[in-house]
């Protein structure tokens, strides 16, 4: 299983929280690319429910990461 920032986009208006079965369905009906839906199938399935994208990717990068601020520099 591998996330890069393009495919973890495609969660990004998914129905927070959700199933694991709720974001596959989600990306089929979406059209989201096939990788996508098949990181999600590798999760190992205990019935979680995800709030969030970094539930499953927790290094996945925020807004904050890419701000920069001037006066700290």
């Amino acid at each position: 299983m591998y996330w890069t920032l393009e495919l973890a986009s495609k969660l990004e208006d998914a129905p927070w929280p959700a199933t694991k079965e709720e974001l596959i369905d989600f990306c089929i009906r979406s059209g989201a690319p096939q990788e996508v839906v098949e990181n999600l199938m590798e999760i190992e399935d205990e019935g979680e429910i995800y709030e969030r994208i970094e539930d499953l990717w927790p290094d996945y990068p925020t807004k904050e990461d890419f701000f920069f601020n001037e006066d700290e520099y």
